[in-house]
């Protein structure tokens, strides 16, 4: 006998509860919110009490990360117009992997926002929407209004934080004037700007930068070394998977690190790639590690299947091909604190 849902109101009067915990048990009755429901939600809104409302849109984040059967964007669209920029920009991040286009408008709105945190969240919102354009799954005049907008952030005096965000969402974008831009991020030798310089070289898919990607494979700031490992499983390096192979022998290493370069050999493949995967999951007693090895065997044979069959397609040309065989990171970049 299926389970009655929570009543919604009773959810209200626990959210508007300064004096009582938030319970969990409430948290998945956002989904697939009904009208009236929202319209209850969007009149409170204000009343319930910032920290609160930022919490709750930050564990609905993490719930829409693990289950992708959730759906909290009416929430994560109220939360839009908050007054409090840290509320705004959490919810940019709750609407991460929306492909709703109604959202472009908006987010080239934030892109003014008094708040930097906002501004740098919008940026990278936006690089789903380039990547879209690039597919021709957007109208070009769109598509070019994106980008001439993170082309003017970048170029423009907005702080680091906000810039690398627009410079990271161009990385998809096949205007001219994209690979001078990641260029002088790299050549800057600031550990971020590089960091950001080699995830827009990911994900470019243009092997043109296979050089500047190999040379930071093992820098010594994590953020760097961890940009070019997923860059170099995005552009599939064959002249990477050594080093990668490695990499993985080594003892005492970054576990994130260790985690990036088993899903980047996934994504290159090869020589001794499955055995060592294999050999991984057999030995490890760390279950998130067996768990991200699993993944990436499946990974794996997925790309090795699709390299198969892509023999039975008439290609046309290379950007025919480069479009098959993408599969591309669209994770949101990590939360950092906003620099001067």
């Amino acid at each position: 006998m299926a389970r009655k849902p929570i009543p919604f109101d009773r959810v209200i009067k626990a959210l508007l509860d300064e004096n009582t915990p938030f319970s969990p048990t409430y948290l998945h009755r956002f989904s697939d919110l009904e009208e009236e429901e929202l319209d209850a939600l969007k009149q409170v809104w204000d009343q319930i009490q910032p920290t609160r409302r930022l919490a709750l849109l930050s564990d609905l984040e993490e719930i829409s990360d693990a289950d992708t059967l959730v759906f909290f964007d009416n929430v994560a669209r109220i939360a839009l117009n908050d007054e409090h920029g840290a509320i705004r920009a959490q919810a940019i991040r709750l609407l991460w992997l929306s492909e709703d286009a109604a959202l472009i408008p908006l987010y080239l709105n934030f892109l003014s926002d008094p708040e930097a945190e906002v501004r740098a969240e919008a940026a990278g919102a936006l690089g789903k929407f380039v990547y879209l354009g690039e597919l021709e799954e957007l109208p070009e005049k769109t598509l070019h209004e994106i980008e001439n907008r993170l082309i003017d952030v970048v170029r423009g005096k907005d702080q680091a934080l906000v810039r690398r965000r627009a410079l990271e969402a161009l990385g998809f974008s096949s205007r001219e004037e994209v690979p001078l831009l990641i260029r002088e991020a790299y050549q800057t030798n600031d550990p971020d700007w590089v960091a950001s310089a080699l995830m827009a070289m990911g994900r470019s898919y243009d092997k043109e930068y296979e050089p500047e990607v190999k040379r930071m494979l093992k820098h010594p700031k994590v953020n760097v070394q961890l940009e070019a490992i997923r860059a170099a499983g995005e552009l599939e390096l064959e002249s990477a998977r050594r080093p990668l192979l490695d990499l993985l022998e080594e003892e005492a290493q970054d576990s994130e690190v260790r985690y990036a370069a088993i899903w980047a050999l996934s994504q290159i493949g090869g020589e001794q790639v499955r055995e060592t995967l294999e050999k991984i999951a057999e030995e490890t007693e760390d279950d998130e590690e067996l768990e991200i090895v699993e993944q990436a065997l499946d990974n794996l044979q997925l790309n090795e299947e699709i390299s198969m069959m892509m023999f039975d397609f008439d290609i046309e040309d290379e950007e025919d091909l480069k479009k098959f065989g993408r599969q591309i990171d669209l994770s949101k970049p990590e939360e950092e604190d906003e620099e001067e």
